[in-house]
């Protein structure tokens, strides 16, 4: 009989699972994950990816749109759904078969199916359908760990149930068969912006719903407000303070109650409406209640290295709650791995994350915004420098965009950095190293920053909390 014992077992493959792995498999561990519909999970198959390469067709199609406005002419401008999504889905696959030759480059078996915990270090997979080659079939395993990266789903609100044809979340978004003429999006976190930028640039009438009096909540209020008025110049209707209170469906369109803060109603008929308000952990039918694992909130609870309060059971990812990010879960998975193994890692960090939202215009950010900054009791400085004066910027055909930097008055200390433009998705890893490094502002100011370049903006956005910005 072949093996079932492991030293690790991974029940999950997306970013956090696979990545987990991977650095298990490196660290020497006998190593499995436990998959029952697709290697890559959510983020390769229906999330990061997918929308990105469905952006970056909105983002050529606009380019096209205004060809005039960089002495080029394009005629007969057009696009083909079907092609786009193509496109899309093909970016995913390429990405997802890589997944596979992973696994079989650090030899981690693939279990096909669905796991639950039945004891402590052993589970029962239940076969899945559609097994790749080589993937082992379902029945009893053991680990000495046994690491829960099973991710998150829609959040869904009672009432207003998505039903897959008048009512999507990012599943049916991803794959429209035809395009919409108009559209509602219920939440502007980075999920629903990001579908309402793709839409509203390929010719669809969106409107934006949001229950918080501030577009994209989580964002510096600052940010947020550029971002909106870019939004709201582009032709999406933003409502805040708002809520969609009732749905009714028609043949082949929805009408939306949407009430203000205030109690003022008003109905909205739209093609399809997108309900983008959250997602939710997939902590059911694992078997955590049975071992008293704790969860809150429909998240496994964790230290900050991926334990949980049962000795030999971790979560990373969004299982284990906020930021809800693929980039937290692959390196709360090294760093939970890592620890097992006895090696000197730090723990999470959550303030120095990076957030990123790929709509146009582009918002990144990392640590404190400056509410949240004089809310924790800091002095705070802070320093903006605007996309109009930059050269690079400028040439590009993008003017438009803020960098804004808060920084501790009294030790120099990066507390947080925010941006909203161009690629600034891109760019905000320079801050991330910086705060990582617990870089001060005056080594900020004495880095050489290469011309011309957008990054220029953050070392004159620095420059300019302390007064002493040179182009603006």
């Amino acid at each position: 009989m072949a093996d079932t014992s492991y030293d690790v077992i991974v029940i999950g493959s997306g970013p956090g699972g696979y990545v987990t792995a991977i650095r298990a498999a490196q660290l020497g561990f006998k190593t499995a994950i436990v998959e029952p519909k697709h290697l890559g999970g959510i983020c390769l198959n229906w999330g990061c990816i997918p929308t990105k390469a469905l952006l970056r067709s909105a983002e050529v199609y606009h380019y096209m749109e205004h060809a005039k406005d960089f002495g080029l002419s394009a005629d007969k401008i057009g696009f083909d759904i079907s092609a786009v999504v193509k496109r899309s889905r093909g970016v995913s696959n390429q990405l997802t078969t890589g997944v596979g030759f992973l696994m079989k480059k650090n030899k981690i078996d693939v279990i096909w199916g669905f796991a639950e915990l039945t004891a402590p270090g052993k589970i029962k997979v239940k076969d899945a359908e559609n097994p790749p080659k080589g993937a082992l079939k379902g029945g009893d395993y053991s680990a000495k760990h046994i690491i829960v990266a099973t991710g998150a789903r829609p959040r869904v609100i009672p009432g207003i149930e998505p039903d897959k044809k008048l009512i999507w979340t990012y599943f049916e978004a991803m794959v429209p068969e035809t395009m919409p003429k108009s559209l509602i999006v219920m939440g502007s976190g980075a999920i629903g912006i990001e579908f309402a930028s793709f839409y509203r640039f390929m010719g669809a009438d969106v409107t934006v719903v949001e229950m918080m009096p501030q577009v994209l909540p989580v964002e510096d209020a600052e940010i947020a407000a550029h971002a909106r008025k870019r939004f709201e110049k582009q032709g999406i209707k933003m409502l805040t303070d708002a809520k969609v209170s009732k749905v009714v469906k028609g043949k082949d369109s929805v009408i939306a109650t949407v009430e203000t803060k205030d109690g003022k109603t008003q109905e909205i008929t739209a093609d399809r409406m997108i309900s983008a308000v959250g997602v939710v952990g997939n902590i059911e039918n694992l078997g955590l209640e049975k071992l008293g694992v704790k969860t809150d909130r429909g998240c496994v609870v964790i230290d900050g290295f991926g334990r949980t309060n049962v000795p030999g059971i971790y979560a990373i990812g969004d299982v284990a709650g906020p930021p809800m990010l693929a980039h937290k879960a692959e390196h709360e998975g090294v760093i939970c791995v890592e620890k097992i193994k006895g090696l000197d890692v730090h723990p999470m960090d959550k303030k120095k994350i990076p957030g990123c939202t790929y709509c146009q215009p582009q918002i990144a950010s990392v640590g404190l915004t400056e509410a949240k900054a004089k809310e924790a009791g800091h002095e705070v400085k802070v320093g903006r420098f605007p996309f109009i004066g930059n050269g690079k910027a400028i040439a590009l055909g993008e003017p438009e965009g803020l960098v804004k930097t808060v920084f501790d008055a009294k030790t120099g200390q990066l507390l947080g950095a925010h941006m909203v433009g161009a690629e600034v998705t891109e760019l905000i890893q320079g801050f991330v190293v910086a705060m990582n490094l617990e870089t001060t502002e005056e080594e900020l100011m004495h880095t050489v920053f290469p011309h011309p370049t957008l990054s220029e903006m953050m070392h004159e956005s620095v420059l300019d909390a302390y007064g002493k910005a040179l182009n603006f």
